[in-house]
């Protein structure tokens, strides 16, 4: 398996939780209420898999690796790595409308939605950007040999970032919540 596989199929659990959460903001903005443990789980999954987990193993990793191997990567590893921070911005503003909504401020729910609106919009695109166009560039710069040196890599990533067992509860919870809401 190459690495920017290994990217890509990490990219498609993100769009299924990205169509979760939009659901779950729509159910937000309908009723007033959310399922405390559902998004609980849904920030935990965007804080620590997507942001620490898999942008970590992009911009420690692959975009060095990429930027080395060429300079004409530098301007589109510079926008993903602009939109990796603007992505941070949403979920930690869905965060704190969150922690809000649980102390009984009830005006949060727009601001949860609104954020989290955002955070989809642009994380599809990205995903978008990063398959078709950063990827394939990587494709053409590294060798096997480098692809597996990155595997190896993105492993540790894993195994420092996320708890022994989480990559599987990770999944669990994006079966169970996409039979509730897809």
């Amino acid at each position: 398996m190459k690495a920017t596989r290994q990217l890509k199929d990490e990219h498609e659990g993100i769009g299924v939780m990205l169509d979760i959460l939009e659901k779950v903001c729509d159910k937000l903005e309908r009723t007033g209420s959310i399922d405390r443990e559902h998004f609980d789980g849904i920030l935990e999954f965007l804080q620590v898999f997507v942001d620490k987990c898999h942008h970590g193993k992009e911009e420690d990793l692959l975009f060095p690796a990429m930027i080395a191997m060429s300079e004409e990567v530098k301007a589109p590893v510079s926008v993903m790595r602009a939109e990796h921070e603007t992505g941070r911005g949403y979920v930690g503003a869905m965060a704190r409308g969150y922690g809000a909504y649980l102390q009984g401020e009830r005006s949060f729910p727009g601001n949860i939605a609104q954020n989290a609106g955002s955070y989809i919009s642009l994380l599809r695109a990205h995903i978008e950007k990063e398959n078709n166009v950063l990827f394939e560039m990587a494709d053409r710069l590294f060798s096997d040999e480098k692809q597996n040196e990155l595997l190896e890599g993105f492993e540790k990533i894993e195994e420092e970032r996320i708890a022994r067992g989480k990559h599987e509860e990770f999944h669990a919870l994006l079966e169970k919540l996409h039979s509730i809401y897809l």
